[in-house]
């Protein structure tokens, strides 16, 4: 009698975790994911009335077919690829990091200070000044809920999420007020950075690439043999173990978000001088709600982000030109970008956890 009141209080489908899969099988489930994406997306192709190897080609060549169109897919990246080491650094100690909109945000108002109000400074000393003030906004906006976290039990997840809107709440009264650009007219708007605020172009992109690749090395060589990030991978897996040992987890916490928060600042930086040469409202763009996606994708590797990224930017950019080529609106687009990711995230989660539904003899897959 016992026994069937436990059956039937037991769910009819748990998540339970999986047991390690060989590298060999996990390539052969991605292997898996990518064709059936393929398929799935090649059928939503077909019922919109195009050929799928002719708008799968368009993607790909609509992102190599030019100079100017390698050069756009790697202004894709950037932003993307930086962002995305930014909150991996706080997943990695299990702090969800919701919040890299609002740290990209707030540093390109730190670093648009500096380039609005002192563009007349040497050119080195200025860029210097403006990405060591976007690093230290951002890492400030991330210290918030850090603080807040390690001192009151707050949920970061939700405490992150609305720092969001808070931080593009004060471009909006900045555009509106004090930095309004006098020379507006229709609509108000923050000026135009001069070239003294810009910067500078390496092959054509601007330089933010280049800070991109650095930042994959120093992340990557941080996290794998640094003390800081022994200790990071011991407050992620149990924080009980890591006061065990004699870690100072609060401190942990905070230090660890003033470097994911200052990363995604820099983010900011590099798309208001780099890009935008402004500081508006869409600095952020969603790129840090992308950069979570990317982050999880890669395992929180920072060698594997390099290559998500660029595959994500390879998307969209000939997703764009797939759009503008054969006039597909840009829900379309964004729904075959979608179809393509659930397939893609669904195998990530497959990889890690499995379905068991109730039955005899415990259950079964």
């Amino acid at each position: 009698m016992s026994e069937k009141l436990n059956k039937a209080k037991e769910p009819l489908v748990r998540i339970v975790k999986s047991k390690e899969r060989s590298k060999r099988e996990i390539m052969r489930l991605r292997i898996i994911a990518f064709a059936m994406a393929l398929l799935a997306g090649g059928l939503f192709i077909v019922i919109l009335g195009h050929s799928p190897l002719e708008l799968y080609g368009t993607i790909i060549s609509g992102a190599f077919r030019s100079k100017m169109a390698v050069q756009a897919t790697v202004k894709f990246m950037i932003p993307l690829l930086i962002s995305s080491l930014g909150v991996t650094l706080a997943f990695k100690m299990r702090f969800w990091n919701i919040g890299a909109e609002g740290q990209i945000i707030v540093g390109a108002i730190c670093s648009s200070y500096f380039a609005l109000f002192h563009s007349d400074w040497p050119h080195a000393l200025l860029l210097l000044v403006m990405f060591m003030a976007g690093f230290a906004g951002g890492g400030l906006w991330g210290l918030i809920p850090a603080y807040f976290k390690s001192r009151f039990e707050t949920n970061e997840t939700l405490f992150t999420l609305m720092l969001n809107y808070i931080a593009l709440h004060i471009i909006s009264f900045l555009r509106d007020g004090p930095w309004k650009d006098p020379g507006s007219s229709g609509f108000p708007k923050i000026a135009r950075f001069v070239a003294n605020s810009q910067i500078d172009k390496v092959f054509g992109v601007q330089f933010g690439w280049i800070v991109g690749l650095l930042l994959v090395v120093v992340v990557y060589v941080y996290l794998s043999y640094t003390k800081h990030g022994y200790e990071i991978s011991v407050v992620g897996e149990s924080q009980a173990t890591a006061r065990y040992a004699g870690m100072n987890v609060k401190k942990i916490i905070l230090r660890t978000m003033i470097l994911s928060g200052g990363i995604c600042g820099i983010t900011g930086v590099i798309q208001s001088a780099g890009s935008d040469m402004t500081l508006a409202s869409s600095v952020a763009g969603g790129v840090g709600f992308t950069a979570i996606i990317v982050a999880w994708l890669a395992n929180l590797n920072p060698i594997s982000i390099l290559w998500v990224s660029f595959l994500f930017s390879v998307l969209e950019k000939g997703s764009s030109v797939m759009q503008s080529t054969y006039g597909i609106s840009t829900y379309s687009a964004d729904v075959l970008q979608g179809i393509i990711l659930f397939f893609i995230l669904g195998c990530e989660f497959y990889i890690r956890y499995k379905f068991v539904f109730r039955g005899k003899g415990g259950g079964h897959q």
